[in-house]
């Protein structure tokens, strides 16, 4: 425990760490994941913007992509990280493989969801004249927002555990706090704090998932 208040300034500087590369992954992987998906749903058979091609390639993308391990993952897109954020290694490199690799995994939660969104309701509103993008503004995402909150909500949690990997490409966090000072070190308290922080911090994300989920549904 001693050894613990000793390093509450790393351990603090860690938990920002963390709420740093989750919350940019969730950013960048959410927006791209939700216009990837978006792109799955318009483009399929029947859709408002059917074409099997785009439809085709789309499906390739993300089931090659979605499967990968990410302690692969993070190692072979380091040569991308390069040139996107200029260092292959690091909390930005870190981050930049986590939204990546969100984006894939978002993309199949948001075509899902929308799929459930009746067809009924966009065949009514296309009869009446509306295009792709207002039937997507206003009949698609919002028939569907409460599901696709609770499905990035999964996300978040799939990402902060995804960021636990971050010591092996010299990144920080919770995780990488654990294992560097908790695991390594043989002090079982130091592990046990981050934790536990780490799951008040999921526990609290997720319950506000599930409220916002079931304001939007009960409208």
């Amino acid at each position: 425990m001693d050894r613990l208040i000793e390093l509450l300034p790393d351990f603090w500087a860690a938990t920002g760490e963390t709420l740093y590369i989750v919350g940019l992954a969730m950013l960048f992987g959410g927006l791209a994941g939700l216009l990837l998906g978006l792109g799955l749903y318009v483009t399929r058979r029947g859709s408002i913007l059917d074409n099997r091609w785009v439809f085709g390639t789309l499906n390739f993308v993300v089931n090659t992509f979605r499967p990968i391990p990410f302690i692969i993952f993070i190692a072979a897109v380091q040569p991308l990280a390069r040139v996107v954020v200029g260092t292959g290694i690091g909390n930005n490199a870190l981050t930049f493989g986590l939204a990546l690799a969100a984006t894939f995994a978002i993309s199949r939660i948001v075509e899902q969801n929308l799929l459930t969104v009746q067809p009924g309701v966009i065949e009514a509103a296309r009869s009446v004249g509306a295009g792709p993008l207002r039937i997507i503004t206003t009949i698609l995402l919002p028939e569907a927002l409460g599901p696709l909150i609770l499905g990035y909500t999964f996300i978040f949690v799939a990402v902060t555990d995804m960021s636990a990997v971050a010591g092996l490409i010299g990144g920080g966090g919770l995780g990488n706090f654990a294992i560097q000072y908790g695991y390594r070190l043989f002090n079982p308290a130091v592990t046990w704090a981050a934790v536990i922080l780490i799951i008040v911090l999921i526990q609290v994300v997720q319950l506000v998932g599930n409220r916002l989920a079931r304001a939007v549904m009960r409208r």
